[in-house]
């Protein structure tokens, strides 16, 4: 080596690195302390957010709305096997009837005597004859199986079935 110095070899001048260097310092300070106060902004805005109400923190929070998520799930589960059965139930139940009310015997005044139709979903239930004269009151029963009985059925019988059915209004 000669003595040369390697700034000289470059040919810049040791004080206008310096001065760079300063201002380059000086502007990273800056930007320090802008992303210092942003912090504490962000910080003071995670605390106050934390906190919540009542002095609760997001943590339980957030616990107690899974808690009642699950135990909505739970309630809808529930629900539904109610429904479940409450439908199997409605399709067991008579929800069908027809009813004609006649006059059995000639010379007696009023339609006292009337047959009644009472089915389930699956058509499936009895009809029920009642008979009013002077001598008393008779009650049959006749079984209906899909709409269909195994026993003839009299004119009111076979109406108040078609009535029960959906044939007749």
């Amino acid at each position: 080596m000669d003595g040369t110095n390697i700034l000289d070899y470059f040919g810049i001048d040791p004080f206008y690195i310096m001065l760079g260097q300063t201002v380059l310092t000086l502007i990273l300070l800056i930007v320090v302390i802008v992303c210092i106060f942003k912090i504490k902004r962000l910080y003071r805005s995670y605390d106050y957010f934390m906190r919540g109400k009542d002095a609760e923190t997001l943590e339980d929070i957030i616990i107690d709305h899974i808690h009642d998520i699950q135990e909505l799930k739970s309630q809808d589960r529930a629900n539904k096997d109610q429904i479940r059965i409450n439908n199997k139930n409605m399709r067991a139940s008579f929800q069908k009837f027809g009813m004609v009310k006649y006059n059995a015997f000639k010379g007696m005044g009023g339609n006292l005597s009337f047959a009644f139709a009472l089915l389930d979903y699956t058509n499936t239930g009895f009809i029920m004859n009642s008979v009013h004269s002077r001598e008393g009151c008779y009650l049959y029963l006749k079984a209906v199986d899909r709409g269909q009985t195994e026993i003839l059925l009299g004119n009111e019988e076979k109406e108040a079935l078609e009535q029960a059915l959906g044939y007749k209004e």
